[in-house]
């Protein structure tokens, strides 16, 4: 049974993730279908003595039915408040958990693909800015649910199906440990030290080579390489993604040239399913974008500012992490892009940078990680003088 999977998972979110401070507000989001996570998310909160709990939930078939019937020129409005809403968040330093996975896979599938690009709800340009001014301790974790695991185990029954992705769930979040904060912070503690031998380099670029990819990433004079260990304006530390297994920075968006192809299906908000994903990129740019299924959706998602069709985050990850060794597409950006090195269209991590370079950042009101490594894709880093020096081979570290 995954009560006892539920109660860890929550205790962990709570106590590690965000790291939720005596006195909090605490703010936790989630699709309709994930009550149980929120409500022992909300007690465990109350335990570690939390003010208030404020529970919201999306629902992805409201999304659809505005997308179906709505006007046209409604379809990228906003209501104020919900910006709103986030700003006051970050003001008054409140923690805040949200849970990844879809609940209805494939739900917007028929329709219109450029008006579902246009609408990026549940997310809002404002998480941006709470973010980059560190004003929150927050984490996202993985919440299974029917529908979810009936595309990652579509060879099992129901039952089975989100049985077996629970028990995944466990494994990667590291709860299967008898002490998982522990283990998470022997884990960090490698992609810390992995980090700062990234930034000591200080290479110009990055080069990715494998099958259907051959791409440059230009970096810039401060772009400083972290692991998911944040520590807010106020000095609470906290893991923003349970699990990541991850090191990033924020590339020089005018500086990436070259054919990228994805490694994993993506899945964007309200459940649509691009698959066979390829970009091509000048200056910069994303010239052309081309999939087997969902590239209009990506298209318009690219037309929504003009720092969408560019890159805010590269990031390089290796096959010692749990999520890779499972074997298994999970269809959630959370967990694939902790198999495999990814780049991310829109909004920079302006804490990676310093001077001068946080203006040069990339600036947008989206920010849709892709994933483009795996053990077939050579990592080279690419020095002032245009030396390459080999930084990732099958998926391990070459530093």
């Amino acid at each position: 049974m995954h009560e006892e999977i539920i109660e860890r998972l929550a205790e962990l979110a709570v106590t590690f993730g965000a790291n939720v401070q005596p006195g909090q507000t605490v703010a936790i989001s989630g699709e309709i279908g994930k009550e149980p996570l929120v409500r022992a998310l909300a007690a465990s909160a109350y335990r570690h003595g939390a003010k208030f709990v404020d529970a919201t939930y999306f629902d992805p078939h409201v999304k659809r039915a505005r997308i179906e019937h709505a006007a046209d020129e409604t379809l990228d409005f906003v209501p104020s408040w919900y910006g709103e809403r986030v700003l006051e968040i970050g003001r008054q330093r409140c923690a805040t958990i949200s849970l990844s996975g879809p609940t209805a896979p494939g739900l917007l599938d028929g329709l219109d693909p450029t008006r579902i690009g246009r609408d990026q709800l549940p997310f809002v340009k404002e998480a941006n800015t709470v973010v980059n001014e560190r004003q929150l301790n927050w984490t996202a974790v993985p919440c299974p649910t029917p529908g979810w695991a009936a595309i990652v185990h579509p060879e099992l029954e129901p039952e089975a199906a989100l049985a077996r992705l629970w028990e995944q769930i466990a494994h990667v979040c590291r709860l299967d440990e008898p002490d998982p904060v522990a283990a998470w912070e022997a884990r960090f503690a490698t992609l810390t030290t992995v980090s700062e031998r990234l930034t000591a380099t200080r290479f110009d670029a990055l080069r990715f080579e494998g099958p259907g990819t051959d791409l440059t990433v230009g970096l810039l004079p401060s772009s400083r390489w972290l692991c998911a260990q944040f520590t807010t304006v106020d000095g609470i530390r906290h893991s923003p993604n349970l699990p990541s297994e991850e090191t990033f920075t924020s590339p020089d968006p005018r500086r990436v040239e070259g054919t990228v192809r994805a490694t994993k299906p993506l899945v964007l908000g309200g459940g649509s399913i691009v698959r066979g994903l390829t970009v091509r990129f000048e200056g910069g740019r994303a010239v052309a974008i081309d999939a087997e299924t969902g590239a209009d959706v990506v298209r318009a998602m690219c037309a929504r500012d003009e720092g969408a069709a560019r890159l805010g985050e590269v990031a390089l990850v290796d096959r010692a992490g749990r999520v890779g060794g499972l074997d298994t597409v999970f269809y959630d950006t959370l967990l694939d892009e902790n198999v495999a090195s990814h780049i991310a269209f829109g909004n920079a991590y302006r804490m990676t940078l310093d001077g001068a370079d946080v203006e040069a950042a990339n600036a947008s009101a989206i920010h849709v990680d892709f994933m483009i490594g795996g053990d077939e894709v050579a990592v080279d880093g690419v020095t002032a003088a245009g030396e390459r020096v080999p930084v990732m081979r099958g998926g391990e570290w070459q530093l």
